[in-house]
């Protein structure tokens, strides 16, 4: 009596019938009552609630009858939306076959559904103005530090695969004097007295201005490896008896080399070593005899290694003029490649074009040799020979020497002299068959 008497029911215990009627009506009244009722009751009467519907929903079906007019007594609407309420419902016969499902509540997650369901941080508002440095002012673009070629510059790409030597020569008129071409090739620039156990020597033209000279089969595979012993004697093959150096003095430095202005801001990733002199009588006896080149002109020999990833961006190789009381200008630039390289390491230069119109790439081989001009004759530098060592895929070595106009004096390591090597030169001069 005091759960029904908030609803304007009575109970009598002593009748079944009016105890079923009185719970079937309780139940159709909640059912239909707006849910925020039950917030009005204490938590016993909405205990009691769930029990009058449980009683409801098995009663018999008798009661089934009273169903209209409990609804027009307390749900005066329109009977469409009550049917659909009670469609399954107190004492029907066909409960089993019109019964309608309830919905899902959805089940209340843990901590990481709602971290998952969380809404992502917003993102970065992008700001369309322009990146500028410190000065305030716009950072420089490549083609503001190597600014490109006017027009009518002469670029004249290689116009067939073999030049002869005389045709070579021509293309070197007006650069340093290579006097040992005409002493050691034959007119098809093949080296004329090659030794039995070596290949000969083979010079190409593959650029013809400004030129780009490629020998192939200058150092021969052990020599390579004797070469990259003087730097890195853990990683030399077990064949090569070449003695290591001995002493400090003989020992090659590992240094940074600014080979370029340092408004070029040029990008290096590699390790170098200045060698002595006499630490590569081989190299340097070759040069001196194929080549022609005075070892007094020739800059420390520079070993230098790129690991997979590394490389040496845009560059020119002339010198500072700050640094030219020291021998004079660059007029020539001599890279040994210590190593195949199957896969990047080339050196490309941007503004020449090989047959194909694609940028000039010299490509890695060992033994090879690639002989540029960063001056002329006269000393005066050629912007055409900009030039990069591309990203290695594979790791790439190199031996380089610079040539210059006149007399240069080392710097590294100390005491480095080219008066040290002559003797060993001489030496490896007699053992090759030069005169």
């Amino acid at each position: 009596r005091y759960l029904l008497s908030p609803l304007g029911l009575s109970f009598d215990p002593s009748s079944s019938s009016s105890s079923y009627t009185s719970i079937f009506e309780a139940a159709a009244i909640i059912q239909m009552r707006p849910f925020r009722t039950y917030s009005d009751f204490p938590l016993i009467w909405q205990c009691a609630t769930l029990g009058i519907l449980l009683v409801g929903s098995v009663s018999s079906s008798s009661a089934s009858n009273r169903q209209g007019w409990i609804l027009q007594r307390h749900h005066p609407r329109p009977q469409q939306l009550p049917v659909l309420a009670f469609a399954g419902g107190f004492g029907s016969t066909n409960a089993s076959s019109s019964k309608k499902k309830k919905p899902k509540k959805k089940r209340k997650g843990g901590l990481d559904e709602e971290l998952m369901a969380a809404p992502s941080a917003p993102k970065p508002k992008t700001s369309n103005e322009p990146v500028l440095d410190k000065w305030g002012l716009p950072p420089p673009t490549e083609e503001d530090i190597f600014p490109l070629l006017p027009p009518e510059t002469e670029l004249i790409s290689a116009q067939k695969e073999n030049y002869c030597l005389e045709e070579i020569l021509e293309a070197l008129e007006s650069r340093m004097k290579l006097l040992g071409l005409s002493k050691y090739f034959d007119q098809y620039g093949v080296e004329k007295a090659p030794r039995a156990e070596a290949p000969p020597v083979q010079v190409h033209l593959v650029h013809e201005s400004p030129p780009v000279l490629v020998f192939d089969n200058f150092l021969t595979a052990e020599e390579c490896w004797s070469v990259q012993r003087v730097a890195m004697p853990d990683d030399t093959p077990d064949s090569d008896t070449t003695p290591a150096p001995t002493t400090a003095k003989d020992q090659p430095v590992q240094v940074n080399s600014a080979t370029f202005s340092t408004l070029a801001q040029s990008k290096r990733t590699s390790t170098s070593w200045f060698c002595p002199y006499k630490a590569v009588p081989t190299v340097l006896a070759k040069a001196k005899h194929l080549l022609g080149v005075d070892i007094d002109c020739m800059e420390e020999p520079q070993i230098v290694r790129y690991q997979t990833g590394q490389e040496f961006s845009w560059h020119y190789d002339e010198v500072p003029t700050p640094q030219l009381d020291n021998g004079g200008q660059r007029v020539g630039t001599f890279l040994i490649y210590l190593n195949d390289v199957a896969r990047g390491g080339g050196t490309i230069f941007r503004d020449l074009s090989d047959p194909n119109g694609n940028p000039l790439t010299v490509q890695p081989r060992q033994g090879r040799v690639c002989l540029f001009f960063p001056a002329d004759g006269a000393g005066r530098p050629d912007d055409r020979t900009l030039h990069k060592g591309e990203v290695a895929q594979d790791e790439k070595r190199i031996i380089q020497i610079w040539f210059h106009e006149q007399a240069y004096q080392a710097s590294l390591p100390p005491d480095n002299r080219q008066a040290d090597a002559m003797e060993a030169v001489q030496q490896e001069a007699q053992r090759l068959g030069y005169k």
